[in-house]
């Protein structure tokens, strides 16, 4: 069997990429059409974690702005001109695929920023991955009260969360 890798996302894998999402984030529930224009609009931020049997993770990340958090499950229409950080709005795995694949996605958007000029990273954390994203280099934010109102939607433990790339 392969060892499972990140490639990119194609239209194809949707359905694969919705049924991951279904029952990883049941509380945080996207359409389909919506993590679709997320593949169309960035193409190169969106990657699935394939293997032998088919697909075991997604992450999606595009380019967007700092403290502003993207409306769940709601359409972006298109990325800003001038981004200053590649968003990932999330990267989900299944459990027996675990173990260090998140790093590896991050790695790859990171090189993905830095060729598009780009030097922070930001994500929303859920679900209580805060300590997870630290480990990766991300540092909480404390939010203002516009950005408190946004993190809402994402639940009780959501966290904003950047980190600066070396440079």
């Amino acid at each position: 069997m392969s060892r499972p890798h990140w490639r990119r996302a194609h239209i194809t894998d949707l359905e694969a990429i919705s049924a991951i999402a279904a029952r990883i984030h049941p509380d945080l529930p996207e359409r389909p059409d919506v993590l679709a224009e997320k593949m169309r609009l960035s193409p190169d931020g969106c990657r699935v974690l394939a293997t032998g049997s088919g697909i075991a993770g997604y992450g999606l990340a595009h380019p967007w702005m700092q403290q502003q958090i993207p409306p769940l499950d709601g359409f972006l229409g298109q990325l800003p001109e001038a981004a200053d950080c590649l968003y990932v709005h999330d990267v989900a795995v299944l459990p027996d695929a675990r173990g260090g694949v998140a790093r590896a996605y991050v790695a790859e958007i990171e090189q993905l920023a830095r060729s598009s000029g780009i030097t922070t990273l930001a994500l929303v954390s859920v679900y209580g991955t805060r300590v997870l994203w630290e480990r990766l280099g991300f540092q909480p934010v404390t939010p203002d009260a516009a950005l408190r109102a946004k993190l809402a939607s994402y639940g009780a433990s959501a966290t904003y969360m950047l980190r600066e790339l070396a440079r």
